[in-house]
């Protein structure tokens, strides 16, 4: 009988040239619709390919450009009177808006009234202590962003790793950090704005300590629900058994992987920020003139709103938007962050 050759034998054959040919050099066709990319990647085309979320995308930054540098356009200071008449468009069609100043002028000194700024053109107009409102609109926008910018940043860290620990560590830990959430969450703003007025004074600080106390809450719930569900799984159980400590599993193993609702729910944030400042300043409490957001500017327009309708139009018009844009920002990346299966 004749042995079988076994497949871990060596054999005689002796390779020649043309037998082998390197992979890189053959003619391979590659599907480009079905490639693999990496999860981020897919996050920004899913993105780029919502009208709604592009559209909205344009507006915050056309916003934030123009409170930047908006001010700078008109050569005027945000507290600088340019005008002693309130004006619209051009300075001399608004004269019969006040025409007692000329003449209080002239009987109190006793020489002839003379405008500088009678040839000047204010985009805007001018309110009723005669600023110019281009400028106040565009600076009160940036005030408004940048609190809620500051706040929306802090209340993350802090609402995010709340969230984190009480979900990780669960049971007593969770369920008294969570009663401490719910009695934080009952106690209405108006109250803990009136209290924080009894003891701060009035102003930026005094809005952004009120928004610091109030918005990390919803933050911390969505942290939370992803440490709940993320914790776990196959690789958080990997790196427990190789023995990582509890602040990598947290921060390095579980944060990246719940970091895409948490920008979500920040962009939603950032509007409910940006109205509460107005609501704050509008009623009082917020910023103090002759400094000004978008509330004071609806606060005086509001008051002007008989004598003065076109005042209140820019800061009213200015908020709508911003609040427009960020909730198509935020809608978008909800639909990117988590596509649907027709979506893909």
């Amino acid at each position: 009988m004749k042995k079988p050759v076994l497949a871990c034998e060596p054999s005689n054959y002796t390779p020649v040239a043309g037998d082998f040919e390197l992979l890189e050099q053959q003619d391979i066709q590659t599907d480009k619709n079905f490639a693999s990319q990496g999860y981020w990647k897919g996050v920004a085309i899913h993105f780029s390919r919502n009208r709604r979320a592009m559209v909205g995308l344009v507006i915050v930054v056309l916003m934030i450009l123009l409170a930047v540098f908006g001010p700078m356009i008109s050569g005027y200071r945000y507290d600088e009177i340019v005008s002693a008449l309130n004006a619209k468009g051009r300075k001399k069609a608004a004269v019969g808006i006040s025409p007692r100043i000329p003449a209080i002028h002239e009987f109190v000194t006793g020489s002839p009234y003379d405008d500088i700024y009678a040839d000047k053109t204010f985009l805007f107009g001018t309110d009723d202590l005669g600023r110019d409102l281009w400028t106040r609109t565009w600076y009160g926008a940036r005030v408004s962003l940048l609190i809620a910018f500051v706040t929306i940043l802090i209340d993350m860290i802090i609402g995010m790793s709340y969230g984190l620990l009480s979900g990780y560590f669960g049971g007593r830990v969770d369920n008294v950090m969570q009663r401490f959430v719910e009695i934080a969450n009952s106690i209405p703003r108006l109250v803990i704005v009136s209290v924080l007025a009894i003891f701060m004074p009035k102003g930026i600080g005094l809005v952004i300590v009120a928004l610091l106390l109030t918005e990390w809450i919803g933050m911390s719930k969505i942290a939370r629900a992803e440490m709940l569900k993320m914790k776990e799984q196959e690789y958080v159980l990997a790196s427990r058994t190789l023995g990582a400590s509890n602040t990598h599993i947290i921060f390095k193993e579980i944060l990246p992987n719940t970091i895409g609702p948490i920008i979500t729910q920040v962009m939603f944030s950032i509007p409910t920020a940006i109205f509460t400042e107005a609501f704050l300043s509008f009623v009082g409490v917020g910023i103090v003139l002759p400094q000004c957001s978008i509330g004071t500017l609806i606060e005086d327009g509001f008051n002007n709103i008989t004598t003065l309708p076109y005042q209140i139009l820019p800061p009213i018009a200015v908020l709508a938007l911003l609040m427009l844009g960020f909730n198509f920002i935020g809608d978008g990346l909800r639909e990117a962050l988590a596509p649907k299966l027709e979506d893909m």
